[in-house]
């Protein structure tokens, strides 16, 4: 952390000079990861970069730097697992980092978001020196949805330190929570089942999906 711009740097002074690298993310490297400040660096140094793909107009300089992004499992996918389904429709993702991005932006995302009812995926909700940022996102989340609204959230997704709970919108200020959980804030439709944290995604408004029913209709 705060060391990625001379990651960035090293990796591209190495491929100039012929070398094959990785940059390596957590995760995936396109998702709040590495592979954006790679294409930033070689916009700013003015790099011509290629694709591993047989476009002939873009792949015409066999001189310029080839770049391959390998996508990997993001959090929130690797969470969502865990949790049983609670990205099934239309959801959003924000980061409650203000390192890079001002934190009334943030507040911004987080209220129209809430609004427009998707589910949230809140990313990098606390750090030592970012203590108070997640309550303050239960708050704006709170003015459009009921407390009682499931909250998965899970750390260390896939790792030895995997822990899984589910909460309410509510009660998300007394989680555990650190800067390798990942919160999952369900929309109005969101409800908990037996342990797991479900969104549907509108059949039931369509279809009966009790065969049992159907059979006796």
């Amino acid at each position: 952390m705060k060391r990625e711009v001379e990651r960035v740097e090293a990796a591209i002074s190495a491929a100039l000079s012929g070398e094959s690298c990785a940059i390596v993310s957590s995760g995936d490297a396109g998702i709040y990861a590495m592979a954006g400040l790679v294409y930033e660096m070689c916009r700013e140094k003015g790099l011509a970069i290629r694709a591993p793909r047989t476009d002939p107009a873009v792949d015409a300089d066999e001189n310029a730097l080839l770049i391959e992004v390998i996508p990997g499992i993001p959090a929130l996918a690797a969470g969502a697992a865990l949790l049983g389904a609670p990205l099934t429709h239309d959801f959003a993702a924000v980061s409650l980092s203000d390192l890079l991005t001002p934190w009334e932006l943030i507040e911004r995302r987080l209220d129209a978001a809430a609004g427009a009812d998707f589910v949230i995926a809140l990313y990098n909700p606390k750090s030592k020196r970012r203590s108070d940022h997640l309550e303050a996102a239960q708050k704006i989340i709170l003015r459009h949805r009921a407390p009682e609204t499931p909250v998965g959230v899970v750390t260390g997704a896939m790792r030895d330190n995997q822990r899984v709970t589910i909460t309410t919108l509510g009660d998300l200020h007394r989680a555990e929570v650190d800067m390798q959980t990942t919160v999952f804030v369900g929309n109005s439709s969101t409800f908990a089942y037996l342990g797991h944290m479900i969104t549907p995604r509108g059949y039931a408004r369509k279809y009966d999906l009790d065969s049992e029913r159907r059979r006796h209709v």
